[in-house]
């Protein structure tokens, strides 16, 4: 059994799934307001790298087609959004 929960290659973004692979934009900020500026500053160092190949594998289908790791990957790059405004510009 695997535990995978994106898709290969993203494998050094598993460790921020359970806290930023969330369904909405309400989440991702209630998120984004009760974590520690660590916690975004780890994120965002994690996934800033990946963000292209991330969007290039999203792209490569629609939405209805995705499956639940894909689903996951789009959730983490959609609070990374959120993040990315905190650490790089609004600070803690």
């Amino acid at each position: 059994m695997t535990t995978e929960q994106l898709p290969p290659g993203f494998e050094t973004l598993e460790p921020f799934v359970e806290r930023w692979a969330v369904d909405s934009a309400d989440d991702r900020l209630k998120r984004r307001l009760n974590s520690a500026e660590s916690e975004r500053v780890a994120f965002f160092n994690a996934a800033k790298d990946r963000l292209q190949d991330g969007l290039t594998h999203l792209d490569k289908k629609p939405f209805d087609e995705y499956h639940d790791d894909e689903t996951r990957l789009m959730q983490l790059f959609l609070s990374f959004a959120h993040i990315a405004l905190a650490v790089e510009v609004q600070g803690d």
